[in-house]
């Protein structure tokens, strides 16, 4: 497994196994993995603040931006282009003043076409990506933690009328049971903000600040969203606030884990080309009717580089709308999440087509498939293939667990599995991890 790109950004909670075993050498269990593939993602995080250890120092985003080089004058591209320029600018000085010649003092002849808007001239056209961020930037915040893991900045928006703000966990992990949490308005105003829950294991944490004046941003069904829809980021890329940037969903239902082995979150994600950095996080990414169809929290990163110098590379995700308000009506209720398992260990080893089902011997525990569990209720087996759910295939473990992920508990999906070389259709009720 590659070393590790996240930004340091503090500790987070363990998510818990619940009824699931503890995966054995080579094994992992559902809906817990190590990683997905050689990709990596980087969580996006703020710039660095002063804080404990000063700029750099422990859950800063990065060092600061060295002083740009000395420049010596344009090289022959530049000179070339700039002859170039020149050119164009004498030609058409020659083509006014020819112009006013010929036109002898004639006031009948053409001059420049001045276009005046009529109404209000900063309207844009309802549906424009002007209109959209005239609309959300409001209710768009920067949140600005300092504590025990050090200190950052990250974004936020408004989800309710009780002052309720959505952001990543990640973003206020470093703030710990300690810290102070703290966002900032658009008018640069700031308010303290208390921490109502948090989940690692969605990258999602609720916020509470007093609701003065502050507009909730409708919410938008993922469920509708497709390929090429055009979408609009909002947030605090490396602090700069109220950053609006657009573009197109890339894709659906990326397997995405981040984080560090044994605190990762799972996201069957939102892909975007809206360009996306550090401090973006906890940013609504919106759609073509302004309404929040996800929540901006990591992106790719080339294999190899070091986090701290990760940017947007035009591939972004987000968690989509759907899991988001399901998860974060259950942090405001309770300040806990539930997590969707089906009880069983998931071998890594396998490189052949789906999920393999480790055999009991292989699993710590001596059960692959936990007694009573969702999956032993559907008949699924030890050393048993999953290559579909719902219909759809299932290419390897880590689509498979972020599919389970995106599902609600209780929730029934039909899962088809190879044993003995023979295709079964197995249905099964999805229940809620046991919390510690």
């Amino acid at each position: 497994m590659p070393p590790s790109p996240y930004l340091p950004y503090g500790s987070a909670g363990t998510p818990q196994q619940g009824q699931a075993s503890t995966p054995g050498q080579g094994a992992q269990e559902a809906p817990y993995q190590q990683g997905y593939g050689q990709q990596q993602y980087a969580w996006q995080q703020g710039p660095p603040q002063a804080g404990p250890g000063g700029p750099g120092g422990p859950g800063h985003g990065g060092p600061g931006t060295p002083p740009s080089p000395r420049r010596r004058g344009p090289g022959w591209v530049g000179a070339g282009g700039m002859a170039l320029a020149a050119a164009l600018i004498a030609g058409g000085v020659g083509g006014i003043g020819g112009g006013l010649v010929a036109g002898g003092g004639d006031d009948e002849g053409e001059g420049p076409s001045i276009v005046q808007r009529d109404g209000n001239p900063t309207e844009r056209p309802e549906g424009s990506t002007a209109e959209i961020a005239a609309s959300a930037v409001p209710s768009v915040v920067t949140i600005r933690v300092q504590g025990g893991g050090g200190s950052g900045t990250g974004s936020g928006w408004v989800y309710d009328g009780k002052g309720h703000i959505v952001t990543n966990d990640h973003v206020v992990d470093a703030a710990g049971d300690d810290g102070k949490v703290r966002i900032e308005l658009t008018d640069g105003s700031r308010r303290t903000a208390e921490v109502v829950g948090r989940d690692s294991a969605y990258d999602l944490a609720v916020l509470k600040v007093d609701p003065d004046g502050l507009d909730a941003l409708d919410i938008g069904q993922s469920d509708d969203v497709v390929v090429g829809d055009e979408v609009v980021a909002v947030g605090s890329p490396l602090g700069l606030g109220s950053t609006v940037t657009s573009g197109i969903v890339s894709a659906l239902e990326r397997p995405v884990t981040a984080g560090e082995a044994g605190d990762e979150s799972f996201i069957s994600a939102i892909q975007t080309d809206a360009a996306i950095n550090p401090g973006n996080s906890g940013g609504p990414l919106l759609n073509g009717d302004g309404d929040v169809i996800g929540v901006n929290t990591a992106i790719a990163q080339v294999p190899g580089q070091q986090s701290g110098a990760s940017g947007s590379i035009g591939v972004g995700f987000a968690i989509p709308s759907d899991v988001v308000v399901r998860t974060v009506d259950q942090l405001i209720e309770s300040g806990k999440a539930e997590h969707p398992i089906i009880g069983v260990s998931l071998d890594r080893r396998w490189t052949g087509e789906g999920a393999k089902v480790l055999e009991d011997d292989e699993a710590q525990g001596g059960d692959a498939v936990i007694p009573d569990g969702p999956a032993d209720n559907a008949g699924i087996k030890p050393g048993d293939v999953i290559t579909e759910l719902d219909g759809r295939r299932i290419t390897d473990l880590d689509q498979l667990i972020v599919r389970i992920r995106a599902k609600a508990v209780g929730d029934k999906v039909t899962l088809k599995v190879q044993r003995d070389g023979k295709d079964t259709e197995l249905t099964m009720t999805l229940e809620a991890a046991e919390e510690n």
